[in-house]
């Protein structure tokens, strides 16, 4: 068949339009030979921008020294930044940009459990992997008992600690009562307050009373007079430090010597600005590590020496997330999503900054350790150190 110089010269440019689209479209999908693309989508902006930033910056440490040691294979990982804007709707908007447009295979956050479950439908349909650090709500890797093949986590479930709570209140405590002051625009709060309230009455304690705030408010006087009223043993307040710290030290302003509870989210040194020492007496929470223990010595300090002051549990978590990230990485032989996930559900024994962990592959959940922790004059002091059932 014929063409005419005419015809040849645009079939020449429809060629060359499709190849420059071709390496367009190899540079979204596949990684540079020399890196290895890793999305972190967290919440940068807005009112959960702390703990995001926070997780974050605890996965580049991870990242950094990983790269500084040669990295995987000779490749150095590169990390692609989206932003959650502290919302569902962005955090999903933030994982499409960086899967379709960035070309990354792998997703570490939010930092925030709303915000995971947002982006995993996404995720899960492009077959991305995602690890969730700080996102304890069960229903984040499992729905309707079934696991999410892609979505991964490096933190354990609040059943863990609401349970651990539950019965440290009953058992160690001797609490008959409780309260439970709940951040209602959380579901991280609220699965909490559920699970501790199961717990609570299946040891024989009874809930009094249940009270709600929304996150960021400041004056908490007018329920934390309610509160009062119950006079009971323990006041339960699953939320984060930044509410936490005005929590307790109104209540304590108001007269109430109750013993406070708490989880993960109180776990930042900012609580005892906010809080003042004294009024964290006679408060207890359950976190991931406790800071004087000998094996997570090499994070801390490693944190300090980048970021100048000390990681709060955020930052720990990420740091997780980053550890088992590149672990799997290095056993899946690069970031091909069933490999990857394969190698993320037999994570087994990694050392990473709050301890070891051990993958469940039937719910993408970490085993690991819970400590109990103790405020005394504006210093933690270990209660106890709970192991994971089975």
């Amino acid at each position: 068949m014929k063409f005419s110089k005419k015809s040849l010269k645009f079939m020449g440019a429809v060629v060359g339009a499709l190849m420059v689209g071709s390496v367009f479209a190899g540079c979204g999908s596949s990684d540079n030979a020399n890196e290895i693309k890793v999305g972190a989508n967290f919440e940068l902006t807005g009112n959960q921008a702390n703990y995001g930033t926070a997780a974050r910056d605890g996965l580049k440490l991870a990242i950094k020294e990983c790269n500084d040691a040669g990295g995987i294979d000779g490749k150095k990982i590169v990390l692609t930044e989206g932003d959650t804007k502290s919302e569902a709707s962005e955090a999903v908007n933030a994982a499409t940009k960086l899967i379709s447009d960035d070309g990354v295979k792998v997703l570490v956050g939010p930092a925030v459990t709303a915000n995971v479950m947002a982006e995993s439908q996404v995720a899960t349909d492009n077959k991305v992997p995602v690890i969730g650090p700080c996102a304890t709500n069960p229903d984040v890797t499992v729905e309707n008992g079934k696991v999410k093949p892609y979505i991964f986590r490096s933190c354990f479930i609040d059943p863990q600690q609401g349970d651990v709570m539950a019965n440290f209140a009953v058992k160690e405590l001797k609490a008959k009562t409780a309260v439970l002051y709940l951040d209602s625009s959380s579901d991280y709060s609220k699965s909490l307050g559920k699970v501790f309230k199961e717990k609570f009455e299946a040891a024989g304690g009874k809930v009094v009373m249940e009270e709600a705030f929304l996150a960021k408010d400041q004056d908490f006087k007018a329920a934390l007079t309610k509160i009062k009223t119950a006079n009971a043993d323990v006041i339960f307040v699953p939320a984060y430090y930044e509410e936490v710290g005005k929590i307790v030290k109104q209540a304590r302003e108001l007269g109430i010597k109750s013993a406070m509870l708490g989880t993960d989210g109180w776990d930042d040194p900012k609580v005892v600005d906010i809080a003042g020492a004294d009024a964290l007496n006679n408060t207890y929470f359950s976190t991931h590590y406790f800071e004087k223990d000998q094996e997570v010595q090499g994070f801390i300090e490693s944190f300090q020496k980048e970021y100048g002051h000390a990681p709060n549990v955020f930052a720990a978590l990420g740091y997780d997330a980053g550890k088992m990230l590149i672990d799997a990485i290095k056993r899946a032989g690069g970031t091909d999503p069933e490999k990857l996930t394969k190698a993320l559900e037999e994570t087994k024994d990694l050392q990473v900054g709050t301890g070891k962990i051990t993958m469940d592959p039937a719910t993408h959940n970490p085993i690991k350790s819970a400590v109990i922790l103790e405020m005394k004059n504006g210093e933690k002091v270990l209660k106890a150190k709970v192991q994971p059932q089975g």
